[in-house]
């Protein structure tokens, strides 16, 4: 497939994401099923711990949000960071393990789930990946770390690669799961990106199109959900300011986060990168993944896992080997 100019391919995703209206975006967030004693009952709205066994909550306040957490474990740190469209459940299967010898804090990104959702901001500033890579900092320093290891899905992951860049100092090591850098994205168009990754421009639009399409999706979905999983979920995506949130979100990365990435070209992460992706979703079908990271990192590991883009989820013992060996 060739490239195509970034003009050529918003037109084309235009065409690409009108005829996906009626499409469920529920194989974004969707799970393998939930273990059978986490399906018997629903969590009260808002509490998340019973995915955590001997987890607290928290909200801290950063400079510009106020981040949900969940904790857990003792000894060295280990920050989390979920994907579009979940909430920091989606460590759920990884992150009390991980606690067994180490302090696990899991977030809600700002936008997502039960952390706050600023206003835009100036050319979506608010929701730059350096604003909410500076929240992780502020939320890592109020639980008394100063230095950390970052593991980072999906847009996590976006996140987590600008705490590389912004905060070398902060950052011991990345892992980032199923993801190329946006940069890279939005410079090769291709027709096989616009089609796996529609809502990457779906998403883009102005509002309030795609939030009032994504909130009838969710919606539709969630009179279906049966799941503790899919009810917690789509409680939060349901939440029209955090799909405003999500869509704010991409909405940043084509736009400011293109402009933090360019002036950042020739920096490149210093600490040890790890990267992971799912070998039966599209990422690896479409991308050397781990070609394109070894351009962005000096130290770079990784390999492909037999999963969807969902990795912690579909094949969280998988990922657990993973983490634990390079962390």
């Amino acid at each position: 497939m060739t490239s195509m100019n970034r003009r050529e391919a918003l037109k084309q995703a235009g065409v690409v994401a009108a005829a996906a209206v009626a499409t469920p975006v529920a194989q974004a967030f969707a799970t393998s099923p939930a273990p059978a004693s986490a399906q018997t009952a629903a969590a009260a709205p808002g509490s998340t711990l019973h995915f955590f066994p001997g987890f607290q909550s928290s909200r801290v306040k950063t400079y510009g949000a106020e981040i949900n957490v969940v904790h857990g474990g003792s000894g060295p740190p280990i920050l989390l960071l979920h994907g579009a469209p979940q909430s920091h459940i989606s460590w759920r299967l990884v992150a009390p393990e991980l606690a067994k010898t180490n302090t696990v804090i899991v977030p809600d990104l700002r936008g997502y789930g039960d952390s706050s959702k600023p206003p835009d901001g100036e050319s979506h500033a608010n929701y730059s990946k350096r604003a909410m890579a500076l929240d992780q900092v502020e939320v890592m320093k109020h639980f008394g770390f100063d230095t950390f290891p970052v593991v980072g899905h999906d847009r996590g992951g976006r996140v987590g690669h600008r705490l590389a860049l912004d905060h070398a100092d902060k950052v011991t090591r990345l892992a980032v799961l199923d993801i190329v850098p946006t940069y890279y994205l939005y410079t090769h168009v291709t027709e096989g990106f616009i089609q796996a990754y529609f809502h990457w421009f779906n998403n883009v639009r102005a509002a309030p199109a795609p939030e009032e399409q994504l909130k009838a999706q969710y919606e539709a979905q969630r009179a279906r959900a049966t799941t503790d999983v899919q009810i917690e979920y789509l409680r939060v995506n349901s939440d029209p300011a955090n799909i405003h949130g999500m869509c704010e979100d991409y909405r940043a990365s084509a736009s400011i986060d293109l402009k933090h990435d360019e002036a950042d070209l020739a920096k490149k992460i210093a600490c040890p990168l790890l990267t992971l992706w799912g070998l039966k979703g599209p990422m690896g079908r479409l991308y050397d993944v781990m070609a394109i990271w070894k351009e962005r990192g000096t130290t770079v590991t990784g390999k492909g896992l037999a999963a969807g883009h969902n990795l912690q989820e579909e094949a969280p013992a998988e990922v657990l080997a993973e983490l634990r060996a390079f962390l």
